[in-house]
């Protein structure tokens, strides 16, 4: 028989305990944390990508269709150059105004994939110091973003192939690997650069610097050179066999830097597990750091 005394039972309260000892040490039992923190910001993850697509577009009167501006605009441009003959792009074997806005889309998802997490790491920075949310969900919802966005972009791409009249082949079911590895690469480098950019303002204000260099060493706005000085800046790029490859699948064309396609998906692999661990790390350290 139970009696009740009128007390009620005190709640258990979760403590979080840091130690001295670096996480490196105990390589499994991290990443059994990276894992189950991962699983456990699904929904919020999912809550912060909902409040931030409706953010976006809110206030916009154009809504989705400002994701659609940017390869239009960098298509209609860089046609109107070619066709008065100020620069010589070269034959393409996409109609030029398809083959830019098909490789400025396949660039953003690369470009976005660090914009966003550095984005995710500034954020994580502000709100980790006031409740305690796995830094893995800012991450996901900059990454669900991205993929949003890139979705919306596909529309206008399907509408560009039909009016241009392009059959696309069997190769696009294999697409999708290689857009991954892209958006992999991408969000590798940001989640290295992200705490960096939380502590130092100084990242955020140069990359758009960088990025804009990097396009254009990249052929994105023009086919890969045969030949001269030029053409070995642009195959030692690690972004062009991705950016290549990814287009190659989507339109059905002869498959080229195979060989580099698999050595940087490679990297982009490693690098993005390695990031992570760097992310996860770092990231109490930056908290602290400006919470002080």
């Amino acid at each position: 028989m139970s009696i009740w005394q009128g007390k009620k039972p005190k709640k258990e309260l979760s403590v979080v305990v840091y130690v001295p000892e670096s996480r490196l040490r105990n390589p499994k039992k991290m990443i059994t944390e990276l894992w189950s923190d991962l699983l456990a910001s699904r929904d919020v993850g999912w809550q912060m990508l909902i409040r931030d697509i409706s953010g976006q577009y809110r206030q916009s009167v154009l809504g989705v269709f400002w994701a659609f501006i940017p390869p239009l605009v960098t298509a209609l441009s860089m046609t109107l150059i070619k066709n008065a003959g100020v620069v010589n792009i070269g034959e393409t074997a996409l109609p030029y105004p398809l083959f830019v806005t098909l490789n400025v889309t396949l660039w953003q998802l690369f470009a976005n994939g660090i914009t966003g997490s550095l984005t995710a790491a500034n954020t994580a920075k502000k709100t980790i110091a006031k409740i305690r949310v796995p830094a893995e969900a800012f991450l996901l919802a900059s990454l669900g973003q991205t993929a949003f966005n890139f979705l919306i972009q596909i529309c206008l791409l399907v509408i560009l192939f039909i009016w241009f009249k392009i059959q696309i082949g069997w190769t696009i079911i294999l697409a999708p690997v290689a857009l991954i590895h892209l958006l992999m690469l991408g969000t590798a480098i940001g989640l290295f650069l992200g705490p960096i950019s939380a502590l130092y303002n100084d990242v955020s204000k140069v990359l758009p610097f960088v990025l804009q260099f990097w396009l254009l060493l990249t052929p994105v706005v023009y086919p890969v050179p045969k030949g001269g000085f030029w053409a070995i800046l642009v195959s030692l790029n690690p972004v062009t066999p991705l950016i290549v490859i990814s287009r190659k699948l989507i339109t059905g064309e002869s498959l080229s830097f195979v060989a580099a396609f698999w050595v940087m998906s490679i990297v982009a692999i490693v690098g993005l597990f390695a990031s992570w661990i760097f992310f996860r790390i770092s990231m109490p350290f930056v908290v602290e750091r400006s919470s002080s």
